[in-house]
């Protein structure tokens, strides 16, 4: 048994911190501020090669694992990037997995390289209004003409679909009614956001204004049979496996989240000087900061695990479940912890800690409640009665 990341990926940790460095506090507090994609950080991101660390050599990725793929994420969460940061690439590098595991040799060619090399973006078209978490539910139905199927419907939530170029789309494609086995008859396609089918309205929210989120209205969008990923009702089964991927890498980003802040805090609690001695000689201070250490070293180690039976080909729903559940929850203590540390500077945008306390109530969220994935763990894990 052996905890210690190997010379390759402390090499990984360290490149993309050196990456990261232009972008300090201060950029993700102006984009924090006046929204806008990062689109310099996302260039540089794929100039250096990051988006595709988890996609195949073949189509100019690194062909390495979800385990590097999460300490990447961590990393650019923890220099100060936040969800803002992390959420700008995360598509790249999970999204695409169902295209990688089930997309033909002439798909992955297509689709993979412009992804990679940071020349297009992609949106992630699952979640809509009325289902919410019940996917078996969907109503966005794309009915087939020929050799194009046409879409009609509605999704929610989608990240960065102001600025996507291509759109990874769940749709209905048989009747639900019509159905013996309720996880058919959805089917799963990549292809272009047409703006002119696709009104695309940005939602207002709470914090990560950097990365938009958005409600799409789908009227007539047309696609070509060629830009569906599979067999046709077998979408639902396609992208369950970028579903563990994704709560791994979305750990990783909330324990890095919490770092960032848990290093503020350090850092203040150590300069601030009230009564003639730095606050962090109190133990009224010291001991919070000191179990929110604690809590983020066993949520690196509980992602890390789940990463790690991901790249071994074993089951980990589980343990990915259960990293996003827990390294949320750290995260969000750290950041909770980091502001109050401050007193009232804390809520004060110029000292970034509400920034990111703002920011660590969406891994807790997204993009899966803590509610579901225990009931997941209960059925799944202990054997307990399925709840709902």
């Amino acid at each position: 048994m052996d905890f210690a990341l190997n010379d390759d990926q402390v090499a990984i940790v360290d490149a993309v911190q050196h990456a990261c460095a232009p972008f300090d506090d201060e950029y993700w507090l102006r984009r924090d501020r006046e929204g806008g994609f990062p689109e310099d950080f996302y260039r540089a991101m794929a100039d250096a090669g990051w988006l595709g660390i988890a996609m195949p050599t073949a189509y100019g990725g690194a062909g390495l694992g979800i385990l590097e793929a999460a300490l990447m994420m961590e990393t650019v969460s923890a220099t100060g990037a936040g969800l803002s940061g992390a959420s700008a690439i995360h598509m790249n590098v999970f999204g695409l997995h169902p295209v990688v595991v089930y997309g033909s040799d002439e798909q992955k060619a297509r689709w993979l390289p412009p992804i990679i090399q940071g020349e297009q973006k992609a949106c992630f078209g699952v979640t809509e209004p009325n289902t919410g978490l019940n996917t078996l539910k969907l109503k966005t139905t794309a009915v087939r003409h020929g050799d194009k199927y046409v879409v009609h419907g509605q999704k929610i939530w989608i990240s960065t679909a102001q600025v996507a170029d291509k759109i990874l789309l769940l749709a209905r494609t048989t009747p639900i009614d019509q159905l013996d086995k309720p996880s058919r008859g959805l089917s799963l396609f990549y292809t272009d956001l047409d703006r002119s089918k696709v009104d695309v309205r940005e939602i207002e929210k709470h914090g990560r204004k950097a990365v938009d989120s958005n409600e799409l209205f789908i009227d007539g969008l047309e696609i070509p049979v060629a830009d569906r990923i599979g067999e046709e009702g077998r979408g639902f089964e396609y992208i369950l496996h970028g579903m563990n991927p994704e709560r791994v890498l979305l750990a990783a980003e909330a324990t890095g989240l919490g770092r960032a802040a848990l290093r503020r805090a350090a850092k203040y609690a150590g300069e601030r000087i009230v009564f003639d001695r730095p606050i962090g000689q109190n133990q009224g201070i010291q001991h919070p900061l000191a179990e929110r250490w604690v809590e983020l070293e066993a949520a690196t180690l509980l992602y890390q695990r789940a990463a790690w039976l991901y790249d071994q080909g074993q089951p980990c729903g589980g343990q990915a479940n259960a990293a996003k559940l827990f390294c949320a929850d750290a995260g969000f203590r750290a950041c909770e912890t980091a502001l109050i540390t401050h007193g009232g500077m804390g809520y004060a945008r110029e000292y970034h800690v509400e920034r990111y306390l703002r920011e660590a109530m969406l891994p807790r969220l997204a993009p899966v409640s803590p509610q579901l994935i225990l009931c997941y763990i209960a059925e799944k894990v202990l054997g307990l009665p399925k709840s709902y």
